[in-house]
């Protein structure tokens, strides 16, 4: 039975068919079509067509739509639409693979682009004019059952490209129910491919993993599989469901940065090399260093906050169970203190201000950060404590 897509929300959007008009031969790929029959929203618009790239560009610029030769040599350029960027690749063929690139062929046969991508559910093609949705191998059958399944040989596809490993658990993770065995052996059996990919293109994946609704109960059959011990031999898997959960019941959004603190034991130095080895951002690498030395917590969670940032102290209070609550509505008060006051009562510049400053400071955040008057007082008796 055929199946067709409604002729509804981005099927009808006029500036992709001003498009579908200019290139002329095309159909719409991958996760457009895959989330539009799961009833999701979609991000990214991705189409395929028999046309080189060359002959889509000259297309596009007659049409007055602009495009930029993302990945060119593959085959793709993305065109500028007024609702956001299209990729649009000419139907391809691998020639060899090394299990890190591929060698492509461009093509006409729309089956052979098909069988050249990791996942049945990610091989269905629409037809942007009637709205058919065309599926060469189940993808449709394994869509509604939630099976992330390889297509062909799982071994095979593995071979191609080492890092289809992380993808599997990633789109298991977000879409499937049970797991498929077949992906799951071949996944085991070749882990250990993945030490040859680049450490961003594994990073990458994880954290796109991490940054899941729930990726806990497939994170740990990764390590049951052997795979997690080849691109995080240090994780410990079971801090990260007691983080969802927390994250669930205070109703805070998931965050990679923090599940991949809670898959840290809290040890000196391990987050800044898992950082490097991820090659997160400096911001993230601080961030995850920060978030992993939870066993430093104070329990109170505005000096934390006021220690640490805002997201700092919900990463550490999630991580240990504490409640968030008191940081809801708050904002991180200035201490109203400054080195200048102290010498304007008499007192000499030098180490003395700064002694001082960190006493009166301590103590107003000890006694939950109150007024100015407050301040004044706590700096006589901190004045009289250093009086000769």
């Amino acid at each position: 039975m055929t199946e067709f897509l409604k002729r509804e929300g981005w099927l009808v959007r006029p500036d992709l068919a001003e498009l579908v008009a200019a290139v002329g031969p095309l159909r719409w790929v991958g996760g457009a079509v895959r989330d539009t029959l799961l009833g999701l929203a979609v991000k990214d618009m991705d189409a395929a067509t028999p046309l080189l790239p060359e002959e889509v560009i000259a297309r596009c610029k007659a049409a007055g739509i602009r495009t930029v030769p993302t990945g060119i040599e593959h085959g793709t350029v993305t065109a500028l639409t007024e609702g956001g960027p299209v990729e649009i690749t000419t139907l391809r063929h691998d020639v060899s693979t090394d299990g890190r690139r591929a060698t492509v062929a461009f093509a006409q046969d729309w089956r052979d682009d098909a069988a050249r991508r990791d996942f049945t559910i990610n091989a269905l093609y629409v037809d942007p004019a009637t709205g058919e949705v065309f599926d060469y191998f189940g993808g449709l059958a394994d869509l509604a059952a939630r099976r992330v399944r390889f297509i062909g040989d799982a071994a095979q596809r593995i071979r191609e490209d080492h890092l289809r490993i992380l993808r599997y658990f990633r789109f298991q993770a977000r879409f499937g129910l049970t797991p498929d065995p077949e992906a799951e052996q071949a996944c085991a059996a070749l882990a250990a491919t993945l030490k040859g990919l680049s450490r961003e293109r594994i990073g990458m994946e994880m954290m796109n993993l991490l940054g899941l609704p729930d990726p806990a109960p497939t994170v740990a059959r990764m390590a049951e599989l052997g795979v997690l011990a080849v691109v995080l031999p240090e994780a410990c898997v079971e801090a990260l469901a007691d983080l969802v959960a927390q994250e669930r019941a205070q109703g805070v959004a998931p965050d990679a940065v923090r599940r991949l603190a809670a898959l840290l034991p809290a040890q000196s130095g391990l987050a800044e090399q898992v950082a490097s080895r991820f090659r997160l951002s400096g911001a993230q690498k601080k961030r995850l260093s920060q978030a992993a030395a939870r066993g430093k917590d104070t329990g109170d969670a505005r000096a934390m906050a006021y220690a640490l940032g805002m997201e700092g102290a919900m990463d550490r209070l999630l991580l240990t169970g504490g409640s968030i609550a008191p940081l809801g509505g708050w904002t991180i008060p200035v201490f109203p203190l400054k080195g200048g006051d102290i010498v304007a009562r008499g007192v000499a510049a030098g180490p003395r201000i700064a002694h001082i400053l960190r006493s009166v400071e301590g103590r107003w955040v000890a006694e939950g950060f109150p007024d100015a008057a407050r301040v004044e007082a706590l700096l006589n008796e901190a004045l009289l404590n250093e009086a000769p």
